[in-house]
């Protein structure tokens, strides 16, 4: 019998049935949780422009990079870094004049590199060579949690030696990075195709 206002007894058993079969139905749901996310980047349209800074080199880099000076205590000069802001990244470009001394700095390039050895989970090593521009070199990319994932040099082989190297500026995490360093590996090698020699 049921009372004005009042909730029947067969409506009580009725509401505790379908919470009891509630309550034993979220019990029994495995809990998955969402993986880790990274935040969306948002990349910018690649164009370039020429960059040439009364260098003895020129080279094309991005419209959303500028260039200043190197301002560290021991830079020469034509060291330059190109910043790009937007991705919190830096390119690091220094430059010598070779006089019979090109070995040495292909090698102090090469141990600039492997010094990377303890952190990375590898080093790949690609081979540059343009006849028609007399350019030449060794693109390194370093995989893991490395300071520089993308380092290079170029040379004539007689006058010329550039090295670049790609610093991103936070936190080493290379699985949240990729992204970050596959578009910009892009600018480098498009900033090595691009290079000419002033003489």
């Amino acid at each position: 019998m049921e009372i004005s206002g009042f909730i029947s007894k067969n409506e009580i058993m009725r509401m505790s049935l379908v919470f009891i079969s509630l309550l034993v139905t979220a019990c029994n749901t495995s809990y998955t949780p969402k993986p880790m996310g990274y935040a969306r980047i948002d990349f910018p349209e690649k164009e370039y422009k020429l960059y040439d800074g009364n260098a003895p080199y020129s080279f094309e880099i991005p419209d959303y990079s500028y260039v200043e000076n190197d301002p560290g205590r021991m830079n020469e000069p034509y060291w330059i870094n190109i910043i790009i802001p937007e991705l919190n990244g830096t390119i690091h470009i220094s430059y010598k004049n070779v006089n019979n001394n090109l070995q040495e700095y292909i090698e102090d390039s090469r141990t600039l590199v492997y010094k990377h050895t303890t952190r990375s989970d590898g080093i790949e090593e690609t081979l540059l060579l343009n006849d028609a521009e007399k350019r030449y070199g060794i693109l390194y990319d370093l995989k893991g949690n490395v300071a520089s994932s993308v380092q290079f040099f170029l040379t004539d082989s007689s006058t010329h030696f550039l090295r670049g190297s790609l610093y991103l500026n936070t936190r080493i995490n290379r699985d949240s990075l990729n992204p970050v360093i596959d578009f910009l590996r892009e600018d480098i090698l498009h900033l090595i195709e691009s290079t000419r020699w002033n003489y």
